[in-house]
C-alpha cells in the first residue's frame, strides 16, 4: 500500500487499458446541476494529477496504518470529503485505489453545496472520552469509545447515538461512517433531509461495498 506514485500510476494505464474502463460514475453534482464526468481512463487520470484527492489514492483501507488513540486526540479541522474503505479486498486492484480518489472527486461539490468548512465543521476528542464537534456551525457533543484495533469510534449523544471509524491519512486523519449513517447525522444535525444533494451521498455507497464516507480533517 505504501506505493510509490510513479509506480502506481503505471500500473493503472495499463490496467484500464488491458481491462477496460472503470464503471462510471454516475449522478448529478451537488448544487451546479452539471452531471458528473469521472469515468473512464481519461477522468482517472484527472484524478491522479488533482493534488486535493491524491493524498489518500494509496492508502484507502481502515485499519491500515493504525491509528491510536494518543494521535486522536485533539482538535481537527475539516478539510476535504473522506473515503475509505472496510478490507483490502475492497482494493485488490490499482482501479479500485483510484475509485476512492474518483469518489472524493465525486463528493466534493456535494460538500461545498452543504456549506461544510474548515471555519464551520471541527471534531474534538478528549483523553476522559469526551468529544465535541461543529457540523455546518451546529454543535453536538458527548462521549466516545475507540478501538484501536479496528479503527471504530462508538459516539453517545443526547439526540443520538452512532458508529463511526478513523483512520490515519496524509495529511491528518479521516472521520468515517456508514453512508446511511452519514446520511442520518448530516440530516439529524444540518435539519437537511430531503435536500436533493445529499441523494449523490446514496448514490455513491450502492456502487461500492465496505465503503465509508466522511470527513477529511487536519490539525
Amino acid at each position: 500500500m505504501k506505493m510509490k506514485m510513479w509506480v502506481a500510476l503505471p500500473m493503472v494505464c495499463a490496467l484500464m487499458i488491458g481491462c477496460g474502463s472503470m464503471g462510471a460514475m454516475t449522478g448529478t453534482s451537488g448544487g451546479n446541476g452539471n452531471s458528473s464526468n469521472t469515468g473512464g481512463l481519461g477522468g482517472i487520470l484527472d484524478v491522479l494529477g488533482n493534488p486535493n484527492t491524491i493524498g489518500n489514492v494509496i492508502s484507502s483501507v481502515i485499519g491500515t496504518n493504525k491509528l491510536s488513540q494518543a494521535q486522536l486526540i485533539g482538535s481537527w479541522k475539516y478539510y476535504g470529503p473522506g473515503v475509505a474503505f472496510t478490507s483490502e479486498k475492497a482494493l485488490a486492484n490499482a482501479g479500485g485505489e483510484v475509485a476512492a480518489a474518483q469518489i472524493k472527486e465525486k463528493l466534493q461539490p456535494t460538500y461545498n453545496s452543504l456549506g461544510l468548512s474548515a471555519s464551520n465543521t471541527t471534531f474534538t476528542f478528549k483523553e476522559d472520552n469526551i468529544f465535541s464537534a461543529n457540523i455546518k456551525g451546529i454543535p453536538l457533543s458527548g462521549t466516545y469509545t475507540y478501538d484501536e484495533s479496528s479503527g471504530k469510534i462508538t459516539y453517545k449523544t443526547l439526540l443520538l447515538s452512532f458508529n463511526g471509524y478513523a483512520k490515519r491519512n496524509t495529511n491528518g486523519i479521516a472521520i468515517l461512517f456508514e453512508a446511511k449513517q452519514l446520511l442520518k447525522v448530516l440530516q439529524t444535525i444540518t435539519a437537511l433531509s430531503g435536500n436533493q444533494t445529499l441523494e449523490v451521498i446514496g448514490e455513491v455507497s450502492k456502487q461500492y461495498d465496505n465503503l465509508r464516507l466522511g470527513f477529511d480533517v487536519t490539525k
